[in-house]
């Protein structure tokens, strides 16, 4: 079976660099922390869920990536790994059944890059700790 591309106003937009506290995203530009999602992405401002590096990623953080049709949703820890995830996080995905994935955000970067390719996936990222 091949898989085909997502038709281009809903792929998601490809992590172009990532480095310590900047990351560079296709048709968004330059910033620190991204939403991104088939169709688009936006700047991931923590203080809209209440989102802290404990106990992490909310259940809210993940709206727009249900709302946008992703069905395979990759997370960033952080360049430390210090960014936790909460199982109500976790549990919404699963019980919504989207693949997830939790990984440091160098990984989480190439994994969601080589997804964008072929499925409709999303992404938070965390350049920093």
């Amino acid at each position: 079976m091949t898989t085909r591309p997502p038709d281009a106003e809903r792929r998601s937009p490809r992590v172009l660099s990532i480095s310590w506290g900047r990351m560079e995203v296709e048709t968004l530009g330059a910033g620190r922390d991204f939403i991104l999602f088939p169709g688009g992405g936006r700047p991931w401002d923590w203080n809209e869920t209440g989102t802290h590096h404990d106990p992490g990623i909310q259940p809210a953080d993940v709206a727009d990536l249900l709302d946008h049709g992703a069905t395979v949703v990759v997370l960033s820890r952080g360049m430390e790994c210090r960014l936790g995830t909460c199982p109500e996080t976790l549990g919404l995905l699963r019980a919504r059944d989207v693949e997830v994935h939790v990984e440091e955000t160098r990984k989480a970067v190439e994994l969601y890059n080589d997804l964008a390719a072929s499925r409709p996936v999303g992404g938070l990222f965390h350049s920093t700790c």
